[in-house]
């Protein structure tokens, strides 16, 4: 009987992300809008980075609002505290107490090899603090308290999970079957979404242009408007095609969201100009933004549920992880208390 619930187990799936600003409409369409199906078929573990995103400097008010806003639109876009552990990373120490004790089974060499920090070493010279360079512990502490399974990744991740498979596979080479280390998830690829304003550029939470990206909180008015002023070409026509990189964005956003092929969209656009193709898209997103929008005012109007549900996800997440922190530092040789 063991075996047989051993087999019907869930494999266990594990997802962060930062507080450094609201989603886009790249993130959704990318990444978010399939995340409530994992909870069907995996045991989910939902996170909010707040300790990551300190690595370049924060302003105290503005972290605890997004970090606010972030949860509650988690919720909103379909996550569910009933069937995920759904909690702010900062509220579990557990996560600073294992990225420590990982910080001493991580190779100077291996730090100094990841992208990102020679990325944002760049993009930030005046705070190239030691965060930013052992960033990788505390990520891999994130995957590890959980005993994740499975890490949905896109490809620029990829990085980040193979160091975290480092180090479980040194930590356990040296005290036995500790870490559950972590296979690469690669989810069924969602849209990607270009900037509306310089459609040969990705999406971005950081675009300085206000024009080019669209956030999950704009009002519809807004939508509406960046979709109005989005880049297209000369050509007026519809269609997809080499060097139409602002329509074939729009395509790809009406297809996401619409659930129509490209050829499709084409066949009722024929012979119709940009402005009622720009239109019909506009509508079609603030269409889809409607639902999620209306959840997300219903929690941040009432914060102290926001407050009840992370404390519980809280909770929760302390429980699962501490067994295994506890395991860890056993094995090291720490003295129980």
């Amino acid at each position: 009987m063991s075996e047989e619930i051993k087999q019907e187990r869930k494999k266990r799936s594990l997802s962060l992300i930062q507080p450094t600003s609201i989603p886009t409409l790249g993130n959704y369409l990318g990444a978010m809008k399939g995340w409530p199906s994992f909870q069907e078929d995996f045991d989910t573990v939902f996170g909010i980075a707040d300790l990551h995103s300190i690595t370049v400097r924060q302003e105290p008010q503005k972290l605890r609002q997004q970090t606010t806003q972030l949860y509650a639109l988690l919720m909103a876009v379909g996550l569910d505290p009933e069937k995920s552990i759904l909690f702010v990373q900062s509220h579990v120490p557990t996560h600073s107490q294992l990225g420590w004790l990982l910080n001493c089974y991580t190779m100077f060499g291996e730090l100094n090899r990841m992208t990102q920090f020679k990325d944002k070493s760049q993009q930030h010279s005046d705070n190239i603090n030691a965060g930013l360079f052992t960033y990788p512990c505390l990520m891999a502490a994130d995957i590890l308290l959980y005993q994740a399974d499975i890490v949905p990744v896109g490809a620029d991740q990829k990085q980040h999970l193979e160091i975290a498979r480092d180090i479980a596979e040194r930590f356990n080479g040296i005290y036995g079957n500790v870490f559950t280390v972590p296979e690469p998830y690669f989810p069924k690829a969602g849209a990607r979404v270009m900037s509306l304003a310089e459609p040969t550029r990705k999406m971005s939470k950081s675009d300085p242009n206000p024009k080019g990206t669209v956030y999950l909180t704009d009002e519809p008015s807004v939508i509406m408007k960046k979709f109005k002023s989005a880049v297209t070409d000369s050509e007026m026509s519809v269609h997809y095609g080499e060097g139409k990189d602002g329509i074939n964005n729009l395509m790809t956003i009406y297809s996401a969201v619409t659930g129509d092929s490209l050829e499709k969209i084409e066949a009722d656009f024929s012979g119709k100009g940009y402005g009622d193709f720009k239109k019909a898209v506009g509508e079609a997103v603030v269409a889809e933004l409607e639902p999620v929008q209306k959840r997300y005012n219903e929690y941040m109007a009432d914060k102290a549920y926001l407050k009840e549900q992370w404390t519980k996800g809280a909770d929760i997440a302390s429980r699962v992880s501490q067994r295994t922190l506890d395991k860890a530092m056993k094995k090291i040789g720490f003295l129980a208390k």
